[in-house]
């Protein structure tokens, strides 16, 4: 017998059991003896039977599957935050469908309507802006979703996030105590909500708060080369200390700042925002807004395990702890 052929009708006639008995030993039911739960997965092993998790689902009308959305697999930062997904799925034995949609020829919200039509359990949504159609997509089901990393403008979806405001504030204050004058943030999406509605505002406060002349604002730097090629930019205009929310870009203007001859930290202080491996392999290393990547991944899936399974959740809106990791691009170290 095949191991593709195997069912679980097949592991019932041969351990002679019921298929529903098959089912509790698979999913780890204890009401069942001793004596036949080794019986059943003696059977199992010996014909190499593999359950089917999508048919568990149907039968149980729960396909056991989240259902994971990324802007762009190669980014380190979603990397980081879906390792810690990942290890909480398995831990209470969920799969999960892992689905870009960075270059997609479709428009976001049929993206999503793709993935509900597998009839995921839930959705972990990681894109750091959420677009009007993609949240009415989302609205329009019962599968519950969770943000990581991103929130919507209308706080209609539970997230796990840090206090990006309180973070970039602190950060803007160490550049300026050690005497940098002229500060700029660099975002890639201006309309992300994390950006919009909390980065942008906070920094244009610092700004005037602090008479520190003009905001600076860089917006669509979202890569290496965006971050290389602003770097003539920041010089034109007289930047001396920056926050940049993703550390591909932040090396960029490092490298570029480098290759026209300046030093780092002393002609340019940057902290980076993203907190992947990147910012401390590089030289100088970068100090960093250290978002707890793995944690807000893993409390995501958390909460959406109560979420589908009607339990209570105290708080949708969870922002966790970030720390302010000050490394080679700043002098105050």
């Amino acid at each position: 017998m095949h191991k593709q052929e195997v069912t679980i009708y097949d592991v019932a006639r041969e351990a002679k059991v019921s298929m529903a008995t098959v089912s509790r030993v698979v999913n780890g039911n204890n009401n069942v003896s001793k004596e036949t739960r080794d019986r059943v997965l003696e059977v199992i092993k010996r014909l190499h039977y593999q359950p089917n998790a999508v048919a568990q689902g149907l039968a149980s009308k729960r396909t056991t599957t989240v259902g994971l959305i990324v802007p762009d697999l190669t980014n380190l930062y979603f990397a980081e935050l879906s390792k810690g997904i990942d290890d909480i799925a398995l831990l209470y034995k969920y799969n999960i469908i892992i689905t870009s949609i960075e270059n997609r020829l479709m428009k976001e919200d049929q993206v999503i309507q793709s993935l509900l039509n597998k009839q995921v359990d839930g959705v972990i949504y990681m894109s750091n802006r959420l677009p009007n159609e993609a949240a009415e997509a989302f609205k329009r089901t019962n599968t519950p979703v969770v943000l990581a990393g991103t929130r919507n403008n209308r706080d209609e979806f539970a997230s796990v996030t840090i206090d990006y405001k309180k973070a970039d504030t602190e950060a803007l204050n160490l550049l300026m105590h050690d005497g940098k004058k002229n500060l700029a943030l660099v975002v890639g999406d201006e309309d992300a909500v994390v950006n919009g509605e909390n980065r942008i505002p906070a920094y244009n406060e610092f700004i005037k708060e602090n008479n520190l002349g003009e905001p600076h604002v860089y917006t669509g730097v979202k890569d290496y080369s965006d971050g290389y090629n602003l770097y003539p930019q920041l010089v034109k205009d007289g930047i001396d200390g920056i926050i940049v929310t993703r550390d591909i870009s932040s090396v960029g203007i490092l490298n570029s700042a480098i290759d026209a001859g300046k030093k780092i930290p002393e002609d340019l202080e940057i902290v980076t925002a993203s907190a992947t491996q990147l910012a401390s392999v590089v030289r100088p290393a970068l100090t960093t807004i250290k978002q707890p990547l793995y944690d807000m991944g893993a409390v995501a899936m958390r909460m959406l395990t109560k979420l589908m399974n009607n339990e209570e959740v105290d708080e949708t809106h969870i922002e966790l702890p970030y720390e302010l990791v000050k490394k080679q691009s700043t002098l105050n170290q």
